[in-house]
């Protein structure tokens, strides 16, 4: 192309421009915008590939442009059951038959957000608007694969907290696989209240209950085992002390005993060696009398006990008249004989 004709076209693009005018197009602080040239007067033919970032505003030539734009901050999805809540105005849980057959319906939400990088390629397949990307790619495509991934599952499942966890999130890996090349980035998947037919919801709460009653039954029961180990364990101890108390009550009592035995036992050795002692004495006494030595000294004890008193002479008997000879010596040694015998008698028993 030759300079005049560059020119050329230079002053007519700017007299188009001149007689169309130009149109200002802004974007929010979580919208971007893409502009669609209809003619290749203001550039290529079609969807831009620039994305124009947030919070700014651009200006276009009128008539020669359009403009889209998305909200790329985070989405929810709400498909509900409460008509007061969620993206309809009428029900719109997910209903579905479980693994063991019963009819049931989740309210389920889902959090996505568009790629930016992605929205020329949004523009062109999916939506104009990120309503439209919602309605036409996220609502299907969420409702298919929950349903799917929801049935596998069990009406009792569904009272597992855990479990719901799990495919909720196998819910969202396989949705974020499925809309990830769409342009579509799915952040998560809740899963909310579940809603059985009410005479099945009936049967699973009975059931339920009956469930916690028993577990509560077995805790109860545990537990009072438990206390009533421990008040064992509490005897046990307690009767260990008094066995304890009582063994060492015992063992005093023995060591007082066997100290009252051995003194008993020694003061009966003493008494014992003592009248031994004594009666040895008495024996050696009494042979010591029975010699002439003896009756000498028993003559004088009587002796001494008849000193100054008076003695009488009684007649004989018989025919005869005349007193009868009295042989004092024979006398004194019956009566010294007897009472040496007397008094030894005497002191025996009173030791």
């Amino acid at each position: 192309m030759s300079a005049n004709l560059r020119v050329h076209s230079t002053l007519c693009l700017l007299a188009l421009a001149s007689l169309a005018g130009c149109t200002m197009h802004s974007t929010d602080s979580t919208e971007i915008g893409i502009v669609i040239h209809k003619t290749g007067l203001t550039g290529t033919r079609g969807i831009s590939p620039t994305v124009y970032a947030p919070g700014a505003t651009y200006s276009f030539p009128a008539f020669l442009t359009d403009w889209a734009v998305y909200n790329v901050a985070l989405q929810n999805l709400e498909m509900v059951a409460d008509k007061n809540h969620g993206d309809r105005d009428d029900r719109d849980d997910i209903e579905f038959k479980t693994h063991d057959g019963n009819d049931i319906a989740v309210d389920v939400t889902v959090a996505w957000r568009i790629d930016q990088a992605k929205a020329p390629w949004i523009l062109e397949h999916v939506g104009k608007n990120t309503n439209e990307v919602k309605e036409s790619l996220v609502r299907p495509a969420a409702r298919s694969i929950v349903r799917d991934v929801l049935n596998t599952m069990t009406s009792e499942e569904f009272y597992v907290s855990d479990k719901r966890y799990q495919k909720a999130e196998e819910a969202r890996d396989r949705l974020a696989k499925l809309l990830e090349p769409e342009g579509v980035i799915v952040e998560r998947v809740i899963l909310g209240e579940h809603h059985f037919h009410p005479e099945y919801e009936k049967v699973i709460h009975d059931k339920k209950l009956a469930e916690q009653t028993a577990e509560a039954m077995v805790s109860s029961g545990k537990a009072a085992e438990q206390e009533s180990n421990r008040n064992l364990e509490t005897a046990r101890g307690q009767v260990a002390q008094e066995i304890t108390k009582a063994q060492g009550a015992l063992d005093q009592a023995k060591l007082r005993a066997d100290a009252e035995f051995y003194r008993a036992q020694r003061e009966a050795e003493a008494i014992i060696a003592e009248k031994k002692a004594h009666a040895k004495g008495v024996e050696k006494q009494n042979q010591a009398l029975s010699g002439a030595g003896g009756r000498a000294m028993v003559k004088l004890r009587v002796a001494e006990a008849l000193a100054g008193k008076q003695l009488i002479f009684v007649p004989g008997g018989g025919g005869k008249s005349g007193l009868q000879t009295l042989n004092v010596n024979d006398l004194l040694s019956r009566y010294a004989a007897s009472a040496v015998a007397q008094k030894s008698s005497s002191k025996a028993e009173s030791e």
